[in-house]
């Protein structure tokens, strides 16, 4: 199974789960401090929400979701083959779940990804991601579970592991 991958930032995370959720006729499959998570079976969709104020409205990066470490590995072979740079991340730790994955960039310098979910985590981000910044966007340094990494002045979790704007 693959299907194409969206994350969006977001301004309002439980407004845009208000909205995607009645759009798409479906609730998140997770839903986690400043994340949420979609599994859209009619059109098949991976949609990511990335709580990111003053963003909002934007493309955070691209994706497809595969079915296997082989089918990421195989297409960071293949991709290579075609002559594209790869940035590959195996068993690394992001948005909440442990994955194999890789990264190439369009020409325009949209950052597409190709990743299989090996694992849940109550993780945020472990390593520091490719084009993603491990801060809040207060600028808190943040990468540990939603617990450990509290928002400026307050009990609320940072945002951790967001796409760097460009």
């Amino acid at each position: 199974m693959s299907r194409v991958q969206l994350a969006l930032n977001v301004d309002d995370l439980e407004a845009s789960i208000t909205f995607y959720s009645k759009l798409f006729g479906t609730e998140p499959i997770k839903v986690e401090p400043g994340y949420a998570d979609y599994a859209i079976a009619e059109p098949a969709l991976k949609l990511v929400l990335l709580e990111n104020p003053g963003h909002g409205g934007s493309i955070n990066h691209l994706g497809v979701e595969v079915g296997s470490s082989e089918a990421v590995h195989g297409e960071i072979a293949r991709l290579t083959g075609e002559g594209l740079f790869t940035e590959e991340e195996i068993d690394t730790t992001c948005c909440f779940a442990t994955r194999d994955k890789m990264w190439v960039t369009a020409p325009d310098a949209e950052r597409w990804e190709v990743y299989t979910v090996l694992a849940g985590s109550d993780t945020a981000c472990a390593t520091s991601t490719p084009g993603f910044e491990l801060t809040s966007p207060d600028g808190v340094p943040c990468c540990g579970t939603a617990a450990e990494t509290p928002a400026p002045g307050g009990d609320a979790p940072a945002v951790c592991c967001t796409r760097a704007p460009r």
